[in-house]
């Protein structure tokens, strides 16, 4: 198929901001996101640290009153509820989109309504079963994310939900975009959604021994490639693009970011939580995004890495980089350093910010990169200062446990 692929809108809900705008300009500045977790007592949790957006009503903060009414928001997950504000924001940036049959839904999410299952066998525990809300196993759903937004903007073509771990984002942008590019719709509503801080969430992580523990120092405490990491900083929110047929943007003088040029995936078969050795299914993907492309790795300028800032994860990616790239003068950050690890939405979210790299032509940097590992050598990856650069073409990545590895490549249009 020659069908191209742009993307016309987006919105977000992250620790650095709630809002395109508001969001960016956080990153850019270097500001991170991480701080106390205020919504849960953490009191007997070895991490107590997280990346929460700030609900509320003013400019940046998320408004859930804006996209459902009080008896919604109580049948609703708050993964569900994100993603809702996401999309909201992303389908007012794109505009009218035409025939609702032609439009479908792509969001998926990495573990679903944590707290929601959580709350309700904490009920069945004390009341009994005839106490569980009737609306318990459709707030929980993970594609009740994308459910509600078809229902609630009426769009009738494809409606699918990823699930991926912490590649469920990027996954959910590349298989919208093939959705488009064969036929199935000419928009599809694409992203992740994650609402994982909850005591269970946490609890679980914590002992994985995978969370930093770094409570006095919430913003320093992300720092992929420094040798003073110590885990990665769990964190929650949603990305919504909206990925549109090229000609059916261009006939309506839609806006229009960037192309979704390219899209890999590999599986490690490996490990259920560790990278494979090298980072080899990592390079596997970025070269299959490369070649679905047409492109050589000389062309691109920016990776908006996976980069947790644990160990394996980091050495892995770095090494996978390094190999594909070389000496190549590319740019590499990790945007995690800000906002933590949004899990299922950690994908979409750091698809939007490559997306705005381009428009931009700036690079966000990787913070708190102060002691970087020795393998880091001189490859650029971005430290503490964004940088002003020509970016027109970047990859954004994503892995997940369970050895599944996915990259998307964007292109200035």
């Amino acid at each position: 198929m020659t069908r191209r692929v742009v993307i016309t809108g987006m919105g977000i809900v992250s620790p650095n901001g709630t809002g395109i705008d508001h969001a960016w300009k956080n990153i850019v500045a270097g500001k991170s996101g991480i701080g106390l977790i205020s919504t849960i007592d953490v009191s007997d949790m070895p991490s107590k640290i997280g990346g929460e957006p700030t609900l509320g009503k003013e400019p940046g903060e998320c408004d859930f009153d804006k996209v459902a009414d009080a008896k919604e928001q109580r049948r609703s997950d708050k993964s569900i509820l994100y993603a809702l504000v996401a999309a909201d924001e992303a389908l007012h940036d794109a505009g009218d989109l035409g025939d609702p049959e032609r439009i479908g839904v792509c969001i998926g999410g990495g573990i679903g309504g944590l707290q929601t299952i959580y709350d309700a066998c904490m009920e069945l525990d004390k009341e009994g079963p005839r106490r569980i809300n009737p609306f318990f196993i459709p707030s929980a759903l993970i594609n009740m994310a994308a459910g509600q937004v078809s229902i609630k903007y009426g769009f009738k073509g494809p409606n699918i939900s990823i699930v991926t771990a912490c590649a469920t984002g990027t996954h959910s942008i590349g298989e919208g975009a093939r959705l488009i590019m064969h036929g199935d719709a000419d928009v599809m509503v694409c992203g992740g959604t994650e609402a994982g801080i909850c005591r269970i969430g946490l609890a679980g992580f914590c002992a994985m021994r995978a969370l930093s523990t770094r409570n006095d120092d919430p913003a320093g405490a992300s720092r992929p490639w420094d040798k003073g990491r110590d885990g990665f900083v769990i964190a929650e929110g949603a990305g919504v693009l909206v990925l549109e047929e090229y000609e059916h943007a261009k006939a309506r003088g839609a806006k229009i970011y960037a192309e979704v040029a390219g899209y890999g995936m590999s599986g490690d078969a490996h490990h259920i939580t560790a990278p494979a050795e090298g980072g080899e299914g990592g390079l596997r993907a970025m070269k299959a995004a490369l070649k679905d492309a047409s492109l050589s790795p000389e062309s691109v300028d920016y990776i908006n890495a996976h980069g947790t800032s644990t160990g394996l994860g980091d050495v892995g990616e770095l090494t996978a980089v390094q190999t594909l790239f070389g000496n190549l003068p590319v740019s590499m950050s990790s945007t995690k350093s800000m906002t933590g690890h949004l899990l299922g939405a950690a994908g979409a979210v750091e698809a939007i910010f490559s997306v705005l790299a381009i428009r931009d032509q700036i690079v966000p940097p990787t913070i708190n990169l102060t002691d970087p590992e020795d393998m880091v050598g001189n490859f650029d990856l971005v430290p503490n200062v964004a940088k002003k650069r020509k970016v027109d073409i970047a990859i954004s990545n994503s892995f997940g446990f369970g050895g599944t590895n996915a990259s998307v490549l964007f292109k200035k249009v």
